[in-house]
């Protein structure tokens, strides 16, 4: 149906006069009698009832003019949201997060996207970071928010936001809780609470890497994938855990957090947002900005 031929029976409609509808339209009568008629043609129903003294809307014409109206103004409104979309204004944008994030990242971020780009639609979604990195592969997520190191190779891009160490996890009842601050080998004969290596083997690297160059490998009581889940299982007693410095922010009154004095450099761990360089949208990239500048140097 061509929208030219809509505009001229609303405006035909509006004013009930061609002369004034030709006018509004900047055209000469005789086209526009000839795209009414066209238009009756098309619907197969007479829209107007054509007097001397004017023109009146047909039970046909009322009835048309209201889903005119919307035709038009979804028209206006696709190219509306292509324009806000090509800007970054405007679209869809999907988040994948680990849990960890939801420790003050993700709120920082989203909240300061929301209030610059409020025309964006953030559909956020929780996973581990082999899920996520997966995602941002497959182009199901636009951007990831995973966890540092990732122990696979990648066509997605990262890029670091938060790096830190990592702490003790410790249950009240056990006696380091004495102790202000830790070394590594203070936990040698603890049962700990590990990150399963299939499903979280950043982590699980970080960990076994620093143990090792304190000169101990952990005894391993229970696994887990998520950090949230690990510290539960601190929280009943059976074990101990290692876990990013920024959990600390996660209040659980079970559980006791000592630093180390001794944590090595390479065991390490992080926030990064990852993303597909090569079909970043608009709007990704406009939350990678903004996540570079709220999180410089790292």
């Amino acid at each position: 149906m061509d929208l030219r031929r809509i505009r001229h029976f609303i405006a035909l409609a509006e004013t009930l006069n061609f002369h004034r509808a030709a006018e509004r339209l900047h055209m000469t009568q005789p086209p526009l009698s000839v795209s009414i008629q066209k238009l009756e043609v098309e619907l197969g129903a007479k829209l107007f009832e054509r007097k001397a003294s004017g023109v009146s809307l047909t039970l046909a014409g009322k009835t048309a003019l209201k889903q005119a109206r919307k035709l038009i103004y979804h028209s206006e409104q696709i190219k509306t949201d292509i324009n806000n979309a090509l800007s970054g204004t405007g679209g869809v944008l999907r988040i994948g997060f680990v849990g960890s994030a939801t420790s003050g990242l993700l709120q920082r971020l989203t909240a300061l996207y929301r209030a610059q780009f409020p025309g964006v639609e953030l559909i956020l979604s929780e996973a581990t970071s082999v899920e996520i990195m997966q995602g941002v592969e497959d182009q199901a997520l636009d951007i990831g928010l995973v966890r540092v190191p990732l122990l696979r190779t990648s066509r997605a891009t990262v890029m670091p936001l938060e790096r830190e160490a990592f702490v003790a996890a410790l249950p009240f009842t056990n006696a380091l809780v004495g102790k202000d601050q830790l070394q590594l080998r203070d936990l040698a004969n603890e049962g700990f609470i590990m990150y399963a290596a299939s499903s979280a083997s950043g982590l699980y690297s970080s960990v076994m890497l620093a143990c090792q160059q304190a000169g101990f490998l952990p005894i391993i009581t229970q696994e887990a994938t998520q950090i949230q889940t690990v510290l539960a299982l601190v929280e009943t007693g059976l074990g101990v855990a290692l876990v990013p410095a920024i959990m600390q922010n996660v209040m659980r009154y079970q559980i006791a957090y000592r630093s180390f004095t001794d944590f090595p450099e390479a065991g390490m761990t992080g926030l990064s947002l990852a993303y597909l360089a090569s079909s970043e949208s608009p709007a990704a990239e406009k939350f990678r900005l903004l996540a570079a500048q709220e999180y410089p140097g790292n």
